[in-house]
């Protein structure tokens, strides 16, 4: 339902990326488009240098566009741990990010307190086969809105990897939603990422042409 909630069956979002390291901080702005959990399209319209490399999910394919040498890449399996834009965030996140629906089982094993908000925290463990790469994730969902306010990854030998904390729940087209998530990698001190939600709106109509490698060159920033 959590999940559900932060999609509809179709979306547009703008949003703020920053990437914070011990010594400096970066920031990317982008526009990002989506239809069901199968397809996602977003553009990078801040910095200069990076304005209008496109990035699009199409089911389990990951295809990049980039303006400066006009090349559409479809991303190999080879590449899909590797960053994500030098965020703390892999390709292979972007791809998988409807799996914890799909690809786990869920348990509630208690409830909790984040920033105040009363929480189910909710044990997911890999069904049989699926191909992921999480030992165990848990989840702490608001009770009262469905809002995702926490999550710890844990490898399969069960040590905490990443953490993602989510913060200043605002009104979204009608929705209360955290508008600012931060992905923490618990071994790197100072590191961190966090998108910011400018814009949020749901149930929109999506030209579905967008959601084509043949579009990617097609977007006026």
């Amino acid at each position: 339902k959590a999940d559900q909630k932060m999609r509809g069956k179709s979306s547009y979002a703008e949003m703020t990326i920053k990437i914070i390291r011990p010594k400096w901080q970066r920031e990317m702005r982008l526009k990002s488009w989506t239809k069901g959990t199968d397809y996602a399209v977003s553009v990078i319209t801040y910095p200069p240098k990076e304005k209008g490399i496109v990035f699009l999910k199409r089911q389990n394919e990951l295809w990049q566009y980039i303006p400066s040498i006009n090349r559409k890449i479809k991303m190999p399996p080879s590449m899909m741990l590797q960053s994500w834009m030098g965020t703390d965030l892999t390709n292979d996140d972007l791809i998988k990010e409807s799996s914890i629906v799909n690809d786990y089982h869920h348990k509630i094993i208690g409830e909790d307190t984040v920033k105040g908000l009363k929480t189910w925290k909710i044990l997911l463990t890999p069904k049989e086969d699926a191909p992921v790469v999480w030992g165990k994730i848990v989840i702490w969902i608001d009770q009262k809105d469905y809002m995702q306010m926490k999550a710890e990854f844990y490898d399969e030998d069960g040590f905490l990897v990443n953490k993602m904390l989510a913060s200043e729940p605002k009104i979204f087209d009608g929705k209360r939603l955290p508008s600012k998530i931060s992905f923490i990698p618990v071994d790197k001190p100072g590191h961190q990422t966090m998108i910011i939600y400018n814009t949020l709106k749901f149930d929109i109509p999506v030209n579905p042409k967008i959601f084509s490698p043949n579009y990617m060159t097609r977007f006026k920033i």
